[in-house]
């Protein structure tokens, strides 16, 4: 079942396009991270998901029908990436008010929200610091086990403990075959719980990965260790290869891509050791987007 399905989503102010000709799916039970720049597009389509915002033009589904829709918007947990309640408000009077717009949250649950969030929910929303507000918002959007969650930002604020309780609640519910959009900083975030990627640069979706696509997209650096000083050209033809040198019995290269061919050429040598320096998720990421936005 797809979830979320974008046909040429677009949003225009005057002549400025903050989304262009989107198109998007999401499946059932998938968690997919839409990442890019600060002012790539990604809030404006998470608010044209919901209806808050009308396209200028294409469309957009979700769980089938209209995010406009009561019965639709009740089965959404939805995080913005700035909450903004009432000062006086406070958290658990926030969740009987929105509780009350759909329907009633189980008081269970909710305590028990709380409770692992660390979160105290009876001082105004006023007096709240940035990660506490944070807590209200993941409890509002989590409260009634939503068939889809859209979190924009979801861990701004949080301590790195509570990022991981975030993680593990993004699990569960994907387990329970909950659809998760989401949109991250932390790369930590996505490389934990994200399924699919999806790069927007300028309102333009520039690519989609898979998460095993873009690990591969960058192995990093590999030296390797053989019994007698190699030749620099030992790699010329492997596909992949770039910025060799040589000092010593070691051979550093740079590898783009699967080392598959280049683990078969360093046996074919004899090497004796080999060691890696792989990228993190964030420099795979930026370096993608690098690539992407010099096409």
């Amino acid at each position: 079942m797809t979830v979320i399905e974008a046909q040429g989503l677009t949003k225009k102010w005057g002549d400025f396009a903050a989304v262009d000709d989107l198109d998007l799916a999401v499946g059932e039970g998938e968690c997919y991270a839409f990442l890019g720049r600060n002012g790539a597009g990604k809030s404006t389509t998470a608010r044209m998901f919901l209806d808050f915002l009308r396209p200028t033009s294409g469309s957009v589904k979700v769980l089938g029908g209209s995010g406009a829709d009561p019965e639709v918007r009740s089965r959404i947990g939805y995080l913005p990436g700035d909450l903004n309640l009432p000062p006086t408000m406070t958290g658990i009077e926030a969740v009987h008010y929105f509780g009350s717009i759909g329907h009633e949250p189980d008081t269970a649950k909710v305590q028990a929200l709380m409770d692992r969030l660390g979160l105290t929910a009876d001082r105004p929303f006023h007096q709240l610091s940035t990660g506490s507000r944070r807590k209200v918002g993941l409890v509002l959007a989590f409260m009634n086990d939503p068939d889809l969650l859209i979190l924009d930002e979801p861990t701004s604020g949080l301590d790195p403990v509570l990022q991981d309780t975030f993680r593990d609640m993004v699990i569960e519910h994907k387990q329970r075959g909950a659809t998760v959009w989401l949109t991250s900083h932390v790369m930590s975030d996505v490389d934990r719980v994200a399924d699919r990627v999806g790069l927007i640069d300028q309102g333009k979706l520039a690519q989609q990965l898979s998460m095993d696509e873009l690990r591969t997209k960058s192995t990093g650096n590999i030296t390797l260790t053989f019994p007698d000083a190699p030749d620099v050209s030992s790699f010329d033809g492997v596909e992949g290869v770039s910025n060799v040198q040589v000092a010593d019995r070691q051979l550093s290269i740079h590898v783009d891509g699967p080392v598959t061919a280049v683990l078969a050429r360093a046996a074919e040598l004899g090497a004796v050791d080999i060691q890696t320096e792989k990228n993190d998720l964030e420099d795979i990421f930026l370096d993608t987007y690098s690539h992407e936005a010099g096409r």
